[in-house]
């Protein structure tokens, strides 16, 4: 029996996520086809080339933008985008949504930001337990001054869907910082710790982290 579930764990560890992914991969791209209704039936690709083709509807969204980001790199495209914000701006609620979403964009975006760069050990729920954080931003305006010490925002996700979370503002004595990727962090709460990222020691050797520790 004992080693009757030792390969039934192995047969799930090996087929799960690869189950997953197939998954999302086949949900993405099945969106991703639906843009081809915007087309009219005689320009689809399956009237064109009488054959239908799965995915196309992925590379012609990769398309789309990367032509919107050479049109608005350029100082007509600017002008463009600029007077769109402007006439977007002058909606009540469409401003407030757009314009929270556009900030976000560009704060995860940009190659000098720092939110979702770094990955924090910090203690919580209280102390003495510990889980793994992500740093969003160091800038916290009055929050600064109000508690009067060098405080920093981080993100606390759940497990394991880390979409849902706390926004933390903490001392940044408070945490510590990990060498591991965010794309490592990420792994790791989504396993819920099964998938323990290794750690590269001092002289360059790679040994695995202990989970227990």
């Amino acid at each position: 029996m004992a080693s009757l579930r030792k390969y039934l764990i192995a047969g799930i560890l090996v087929w799960l996520p690869l189950g997953v992914t197939v998954l999302v991969v086949k949900l993405f791209v099945d969106l991703m086809d639906q843009i081809l209704v915007f087309l009219p039936p005689q320009y689809r690709p399956e009237a064109l080339l009488h054959v239908s083709i799965p995915g196309f509807g992925v590379v012609v969204s990769i398309v789309i933008i990367f032509l919107t980001g050479v049109v608005a790199a350029n100082i007509f495209g600017r002008r463009l985008v600029s007077l769109w914000e402007g006439l977007l701006a002058r909606i009540p609620l469409v401003r407030s949504v757009y314009s929270a979403v556009k900030q976000l964009t560009e704060t995860l975006f940009s190659s000098s930001g720092q939110s979702f760069r770094k990955v924090l050990l910090v203690e919580y729920p209280r102390r003495g337990l510990w889980t793994v954080a992500f740093q969003t931003g160091t800038d916290v305006g009055e929050a600064q001054a109000k508690t009067g010490e060098q405080v920093i925002n981080i993100y606390v996700p759940t497990t394991p869907n880390p979409t849902s979370g706390f926004f933390l503002m903490i001392p940044r004595k408070d945490v510590v910082e990990l060498n591991m990727s965010v794309d490592e962090g990420l792994k790791m709460i989504i396993s819920m710790g099964v998938v323990v990222p290794v750690q590269k020691t001092a002289a360059g050797a790679v040994a695995r982290q202990d989970a227990s520790t």
